[in-house]
């Protein structure tokens, strides 16, 4: 080989090493934009350690209802329709429930179909709510009074030393975290990269200051999400997939195994804020159970007082625009769900990237809508979304 071939040689294979290295610092980045996290999305079970939650022993399908007809919603002005949301909002799986019945179900998304494993991000929490509400009723978790650090000694000492378990659920725990999904020396940021990485995440929990005193200040964070799920793991004595399999999806008659991607570094955790993948129907089914109070096929699943209390917690800083600059006026919070402006008592679980569960008890109409977004937080899709869904509930309510 002359020495012109061996220097474009080691140039070749530089570049390969630099785009290897770009790659692999740039790899969250790449997966969760589009297009490629329409496949992301829909596989995490292919990049991360997971643990199945798994479907109904006896499944229990949807019933079908008439089909939605004649709907469409004004947004800036504007008459839209179905398509038009999905298209704008980037949908990749969307189903309605009217009276318990599925009116309306369409997989937009290249890698979506009714059996696909939908990554919920955030959402996740809500359903971390539903089973702390349940381990209260069953009295492994005292009470929700309890201090944090009574399950979870090993947060002694740090930030985490002294808010309850309501603080959590309320997002006010006086614990400083930045959920920034942009800024890549946020909290947030260094969250994310022990979960993908590898590297202790209790490390990270611990290291976190005090910001404010506990229960008077909302600061939406991940962590605080996290740590509940340690402390429903620690008072039940069971992991979180297997407490989500028997409590959950075992009893609401799931049609698909489910499933929590894990942290790549030892031990491997579930992650209570942000790692659930189900699919569009069993979701569905968890917002039926919400909808009708706690209860399905007249068993109780949830404690119908669990319900209440995500209705709206009775709070100033937690009320429907009251959460601070940087959220959206029309969202309140309280225990893991994000409460609607509009006085009919709608409440949602939220995930980044689009993914909504939304319940409106008054008309009996579930909405599930998973989403591609390029970014984790989008506002400009959000008001559109949140302007159709009041409209497709308004919609059903009159009997069209």
């Amino acid at each position: 080989m002359g020495t012109g071939t061996r220097r474009a040689g080691a140039l070749a294979i530089g570049a390969a090493v630099a785009g290897g290295t770009w790659l692999w610092r740039h790899q969250a980045e790449i997966a969760f934009s589009r297009p490629y996290n329409e496949w992301t999305f829909t596989h995490m079970s292919a990049l991360l350690p997971t643990e199945p939650v798994a479907r109904a022993s006896a499944p229990v399908p949807l019933p079908r209802g008439s089909g939605l007809r004649d709907f469409t919603y004004e947004h800036e002005g504007e008459r839209r329709t179905l398509a038009q949301l999905h298209a704008h909002t980037h949908t990749t799986g969307f189903a309605v429930l009217h009276r318990g019945a599925v009116v309306h179900e369409e997989y937009p998304g290249r890698f979506a179909s009714q059996r696909a494993r939908f990554q919920l991000f955030s959402l996740t929490k809500s359903v971390t709510s539903l089973l702390i509400g349940i381990a209260l009723e069953e009295g492994a978790l005292g009470s929700v009074d309890d201090k944090v650090v009574s399950h979870v000694p090993e947060l002694a000492g740090s930030a985490y030393d002294g808010p309850t378990v309501e603080d959590l659920l309320h997002m006010s725990s006086g614990v400083e975290f930045v959920e920034d999904y942009a800024d890549p020396e946020s909290s947030f940021a260094r969250f994310e990269r022990t979960v993908s990485n590898g590297g202790s995440l209790m490390d990270v929990v611990r290291s976190l200051p005090r910001a404010a005193a506990p229960g008077g200040t909302f600061n939406y964070s991940t962590v605080d999400s996290q740590v509940l799920g340690w402390v429903l793991e620690a008072a039940t004595g069971e992991r979180l997939a297997r407490y989500a399999h028997s409590r959950l999806w075992s009893r609401i008659g799931a049609e698909s195994d489910a499933y929590y991607f894990l942290t790549r570094g030892r031990p491997r955790t579930a992650l209570g804020g942000g790692s659930l993948n189900a699919a569009v129907r069993d979701l569905a089914k968890v917002g039926l159970v919400m909808a009708r109070g706690g209860e399905l096929r007249g068993q109780r699943i949830v404690p119908s007082a669990w319900v209440e209390r995500s209705h709206g917690a009775g709070l100033a800083h937690l009320e429907t625009g009251a959460l601070g600059p940087d959220l959206p006026r029309h969202y309140g919070y309280a225990n893991q769900w994000w409460t609607v402006a509009g006085g009919r008592g709608t409440f949602t679980g939220i995930g980044i990237h689009g993914q909504y569960l939304w319940i409106d008890r008054r008309a009996d109409v579930v909405v599930v809508k998973t989403s591609a977004w390029n970014t984790a937080q989008d506002e400009a899709r959000d008001a559109e979304t949140v302007a159709a869904l009041t409209a497709l509930v308004e919609h059903l309510e009159a009997g069209h």
